[in-house]
């Protein structure tokens, strides 16, 4: 078995598709290719699989996320088409030259490299305005301090790798030392909430697999996983904060439609009520290159 092999666990029926990152005490490192999921096997757990055969699980996971992703386009799109409709009803005539689309801008960290790397695609095509960061989870608090006062983001997303505990045996979920990096998350939480306390002028979505959701929201979150402590789709929150971007500062962030395009649904995310972080502006944005202008001062 070799770096990059894509690998099924026997213990858990094949449900979830990883790829081997590396070795840990004797066991292997996997890493979920949907799932933000990182744990380790014993070499006989696993079973490899062709690319791109992939788990139904895996599989179905994708066919969301791709309806998703077309839905949250559709939805734009006809927002837009609502906005301007509004503009030019109430607006007058310069109004009726259109508009251009301030969306509300992300900070993104995340403490997983590829994950990050298909997030900010994500935000690309989605044409959110984003800056990402690998950072690993533990030093989230310490970089959001530094971040935050210079990019000055209207959305944060915190996430990386997380879950409950094997070792802690009973577990306890309601305590954050029963997590991985739950506690991690409430820091940095916490950190930008000292920077802004405002939840609509600041909206922060954080977590990960089977993160501690109470204690992120209790934190300062609108928005967090896990409610039912379970596998989160690696793209959930970069669809949440999509959502957010694109929900007009006049509205707030319909909770029911943003789960409905999660790939984990209610279990897996949850939130408060939070206005969105679009504005337009007028009139639209020109060529500056077509513009005949006389200079007024030497």
């Amino acid at each position: 078995m070799n770096l990059g092999d894509l690998v099924v666990r026997k213990s858990y029926g094949g449900d979830v598709t990883f790829r081997v990152e590396g070795l840990r005490h004797n066991l292997i490192v996997i890493k979920g290719t949907e799932f933000r999921l990182l744990a380790d096997a014993p070499a006989d757990d696993l079973i490899q699989v062709p690319h791109p055969a992939v788990s139904e699980r895996t599989k179905q996971a994708q066919i969301k996320a791709n309806e998703t992703l077309e839905s949250l386009k559709k939805r734009r799109q006809e927002d837009s088409e609502r906005q301007l409709a509004s503009l030019r009803n109430n607006g007058g005539p310069q109004a009726a030259k259109g508009y251009f689309d301030v969306p509300g801008k992300v900070l993104h960290l995340d403490g997983d490299p590829q994950y990050l790397k298909k997030s900010m695609a994500l935000y690309n095509q989605l044409r959110v305005p984003a800056e990402g960061h690998y950072v690993n989870e533990s030093a989230m608090a310490d970089t959001l301090y530094r971040l935050l006062p210079r990019v000055r983001p209207d959305i944060v997303v915190i996430t990386g790798h997380d879950g409950v505990l094997k070792r802690r045996q009973p577990y306890d979920l309601y305590s954050l030392d029963s997590y991985k990096n739950s506690h991690n998350f409430v820091s940095a939480i916490q950190v930008a909430r000292q920077y802004e306390r405002n939840l609509d002028t600041l909206v922060i979505v954080a977590g990960a697999c089977q993160s501690h959701f109470e204690a992120l929201l209790q934190a300062g979150a609108n928005f967090a996983s896990s409610p039912g402590r379970i596998l989160i789709h690696a793209l959930d929150p970069v669809y949440v904060a999509a959502k957010t971007a694109y929900t007009s500062v006049r509205e707030t962030v319909n909770i029911n439609d943003v789960i409905h395009h999660t790939i984990s649904g209610s279990q897996g995310v949850g939130g408060i009520e939070t206005r969105g972080s679009y504005r337009i502006g007028l009139p639209s944005l020109q060529d500056l290159s077509t513009l005949k202008v006389t200079p007024s001062v030497s």
